[in-house]
């Protein structure tokens, strides 16, 4: 059906409906009653509704705006920030009596459960390494490990794997030595038994103290190499984090950066973990009697931050240090004072 065929239809109807009502209206006349019905897009603005209440009969006063200002009023604090410089620890902390001696019962208890060990499969017959290996395993009177004592993984005494109380056997130094005995060789390459001043001496570790931790030199980097150091300076009498105050086009972590610099010179590689303050220190305003300000406040606003190499520098530095220290955790107590140790204590390494 066409389209001029189905509107016909509909105005048929249409006539139909309005013919009923008045009988006395033709086709004719009905087409040209019939009234356009208004139509508005979706993007047209709609029209304004009329409310029909009177605004002067409402009871409730007409509201005054507020007049915002735009100066904001003067702070009784002032905004610093500053840098907690760390060196991480470079060793790993000594084990306690009880860790020692659970790693002694471990290494037993592992020996219980391996194979047997077959030195055919590693040493040639009649070779020097093979020659030195047994004549170690005699010292050590058939016991395959040589950090465990004289403990027999297999036998009828298998089951007393525990140290007596006050043996040394667990200790870490004692371990040490024993490991770097064994691993001098004392056959010469033709197979014979070398004397002692003659045998080729392994090269020892470096001891796990340095020269700093004999001397307490706190300005240096290697001492309490177990540790986590912080890096704190003297400005006046009074012992604290570098810190100075915030520009007023700087954020947090670029006045940080700042504050190292000209505190403790560039001649460090270091690195900012992130902009988000992890601690703060704040200092009340002092006012007078009658209620005005006698000295501003301050809320120092402190970031974390890591050195890898170099070493802090105060002959230039523009913010009135004088003296500058690497300490620990247990020394930072010592030298801050209570107030402030409290601020920043919460976000000190365990060790």
């Amino acid at each position: 059906m066409s389209a001029s065929s189905r509107g016909w239809h509909a105005l048929r109807a249409l006539s139909r409906c309005e013919t009923t009502a008045s009988p006395r209206v033709c086709a004719q006349c009905a087409r040209g009653t019939i009234q356009t019905i208004p139509r508005r897009a979706y993007s047209a603005s709609a029209a304004p509704t009329v409310s029909a209440v009177d605004p002067s009969a409402s009871s409730e006063p007409p509201v005054v705006p507020v007049k915002q200002s735009s100066q904001h009023p003067k702070s009784d604090y002032r905004i610093r920030s500053g840098l907690i410089l760390t060196r991480a620890p470079l060793l790993t902390r000594d084990p306690t009596p009880f860790e020692a001696a659970f790693y002694l019962y471990q290494k037993r208890l592992n020996e219980r459960l391996i194979s047997p060990f077959i030195s055919s499969m590693w040493f040639k017959q009649d070779t020097p390494p093979q020659l030195d290996w047994n004549l170690k395993l005699d010292e050590r009177k058939g016991i395959w490990a040589k950090d465990v004592g004289h403990y027999k993984p297999r036998g009828s005494t298998r089951w007393a794997d525990e140290v007596p109380q006050g043996s040394r056997l667990a200790d870490p130094e004692l371990i040490r030595e024993r490991l770097l005995e064994d691993a001098t060789m004392r056959f010469s390459d033709d197979g014979e038994l070398l004397p002692e001043q003659d045998r080729l001496q392994v090269e020892k570790p470096q001891p796990r103290r340095s020269e700093a931790d004999e001397k307490n030199d706190v300005r240096r980097l290697d001492r309490a190499m177990d540790r986590t150091l912080y890096l704190v300076v003297k400005k006046g009498d009074r012992w604290a984090f570098p810190a100075s105050e915030v520009r007023t086009e700087e954020n947090l972590h670029e006045a940080a950066a700042r504050v190292l610099q000209q505190a403790a010179g560039v001649n460090m590689n270091t690195w900012m973990v992130g902009r988000v303050p992890v601690a703060h220190h704040v200092v009340k305003p002092k006012y007078n009697k009658d209620s005005t300000l006698e000295s501003k406040g301050s809320k120092t606003f402190l970031l974390k931050g890591r050195i890898f190499a170099g070493q802090a520098d105060i002959k230039n530095n523009i913010l009135g240090v004088t003296d500058f220290m690497w300490l620990t955790q247990d020394e930072l107590k010592k030298h801050f004072e209570a107030d402030y140790f409290a601020s920043i204590k919460n976000m000190l390494s365990m060790r």
